[in-house]
């Protein structure tokens, strides 16, 4: 895992780039505020909200003042999708069915470059 805090995000099973600019949210004040208030991403912008260990709870997401839909993908700690859903503004919680440590959140069109089960890698 990239130690920098701009990383590119590759889907391994399919060799395809999902983004090359995700910036990483480890703390808590990165990961409270997120996306909220911001009107939209640029193609290729993306955040990955990172916790500390794999957990349905903690990798919950919810849409207040995100005033855009997203494309939340939970990743856990082996690298391995186990959710992508398209979260729409103002909806209360988002989660994975399965345990996830990080959430890459970006662009709807996401969802279309990556399935439940595919390996991903930050470099």
């Amino acid at each position: 895992m990239a130690s920098n805090n701009i990383v590119t995000v590759t889907n391994r099973t399919t060799g395809k780039t999902l983004t090359e600019q995700a910036r990483w949210c480890r703390s808590r004040l990165c990961r409270l505020i997120g996306l909220q208030f911001r009107w939209g991403l640029k193609p290729g912008e993306a955040i990955i909200l990172s916790k500390e260990k794999d957990s349905i709870a903690s990798s919950s997401i919810h849409m207040f003042f995100v005033f855009f839909p997203i494309a939340a993908i939970w990743i856990n700690g082996e690298g391995v999708v186990t959710s992508a859903q398209l979260a729409k503004p103002w909806r209360p919680y988002y989660a994975s069915p399965d345990p996830a440590r990080h959430v890459l959140e970006g662009r709807p069109e996401l969802l279309e470059m990556v399935s439940v089960g595919d390996r991903v890698e930050f470099e």
